[in-house]
């Protein structure tokens, strides 16, 4: 283990934790307690898009339900787990969404895992159809299941197409994809895939965890946006990005739901979420459907950066969405690019390296939020066009 991890460090791909000292009314600034002690910086990566995470509503909505029924639920949903904050908050995800049934989960990532793998194993004879790029999560889930499997190239419909007409109309089928892919921050075709999924008669399974919250008219997500939310079978989210808090949820057909919770390992045996954390993934689900502002605050942010970063040609992945991951390519120089922001300038943004990207592909995934001023957009792109030249320029010398 120490050989493996020592390998790691040398490849540049070695994960360094920055302790955060988070401060309410602060956003997007925090303490970071280092080796020299705290100093103040600017958060650029984070996933807390609308800073929900320490808005009023959902702070006090936490502290009532604390006070109230204390922390823990005190088992698995099955026994005692299940707290009128759970049974409240299912309801109002598959009203939003327009399901018939919706269930919670303590993490996105096991919504994922449990639901595609259930899916998988519960019906007989089907193909899963998986996006190159879909999230450890949805692969794991379809990877250990006794399903046949193909994957298709990252938001190629062509391919898609190609691996369906192998099928029998008749077989079943499941495409599993994102609508936004966090790491390119690109979106899918979700129209083209609908359309396919129909011709081919298969099932659809849309992850929208990075885009719930902030696309559509009440906020549920790029589906809705881009009016074909009625026309996916399943939809998954989570409430750890843009609604500030923890736990992943499911929305869709009441069978499939009731399939997950009776037969899913992972749901079925986990302590549920703390009640006051659902309660406060109630109250910020309630406040975004209910302020739209904070949503197009973000958005006004996101588009004076892209248009900062594109005059100083510094190379974006995709200016598709929120995401702007900024292309490196190596992860020495990520590393470096990453040390440099927040050691002279105390800004923060977290390289990302193999095995999370590709090899040869490393990048800054930056991440603005609706706490950003037009001050902090000036700030980041003053610092990241200085460290941006010095790096590029040391590394063509």
């Amino acid at each position: 283990m120490e050989r493996r991890v020592e390998e790691t460090r040398k490849a540049g791909r070695y994960r360094n934790y920055v302790s955060l000292d988070r401060k309410v009314d602060e956003r997007p600034w925090v303490l970071e307690h280092g080796e020299s002690g705290a100093r103040r910086i600017n958060v650029w990566c984070s996933n807390d898009y609308l800073g929900l995470s320490q808005h009023p509503a959902v702070i006090d909505a936490t502290v009532e339900a604390v006070k109230s029924v204390g922390l823990g639920t005190g088992g698995a949903r099955s026994i005692s787990g299940t707290s009128i904050y759970h049974t409240r908050l299912e309801k109002e995800i598959a009203s939003a969404y327009g399901k018939e049934a919706a269930l919670l989960f303590a993490t996105g990532f096991t919504a994922n895992d449990a639901t595609l793998s259930t899916i998988c194993d519960t019906v007989p004879d089907i193909v899963a159809f998986s996006d190159s790029l879909n999230h450890a999560s949805m692969i794991y889930g379809i990877r250990y299941s006794k399903a046949e499997k193909k994957i298709f190239r990252h938001n190629d419909v062509a391919h898609l197409e190609e691996l369906l007409q192998a099928y029998p109309v008749d077989r079943p089928k499941l495409i599993a994809f994102e609508s936004l892919y966090s790491m390119d921050g690109d979106f899918a075709p979700l129209k083209e895939i609908v359309a396919l999924a129909r011709k081919y008669n298969a099932f659809t399974y849309l992850d929208e965890i990075h885009a719930a919250g902030i696309y559509g008219a009440t906020g549920t997500g790029y589906a809705e946006e881009l009016g074909v939310l009625g026309e996916i079978d399943i939809v998954q989210g989570g409430f750890g990005k843009a609604y500030g808090g923890a736990g992943g949820y499911i929305a869709g057909p009441k069978a499939i739901v009731d399939a997950v919770r009776s037969y899913a390992p992972a749901f079925v045996f986990s302590t549920s979420s703390p009640a006051p954390v659902v309660a406060a993934a109630l109250a910020s689900f309630e406040y975004n459907r209910e302020h739209p502002e904070l949503r197009a605050r973000l958005l006004d942010t996101v588009g004076e950066l892209k248009h900062g970063l594109k005059a100083l040609g510094i190379p974006v992945v995709s200016d598709d969405s929120h995401i702007l991951p900024i292309l490196v390519g190596d992860p020495h120089r990520s590393k470096e690019i990453s040390r440099r922001l927040i050691d002279e300038f105390g800004i923060y943004v977290q390289p990302v390296n193999a095995p999370t990207v590709p090899e040869g592909t490393e990048r800054l995934r930056i991440t603005p939020t609706a706490a950003h001023t037009r001050q902090d957009v000036e700030a980041f792109l003053a610092a990241i066009r200085t460290v941006w030249s010095d790096v590029t320029t040391e590394a063509a010398e």
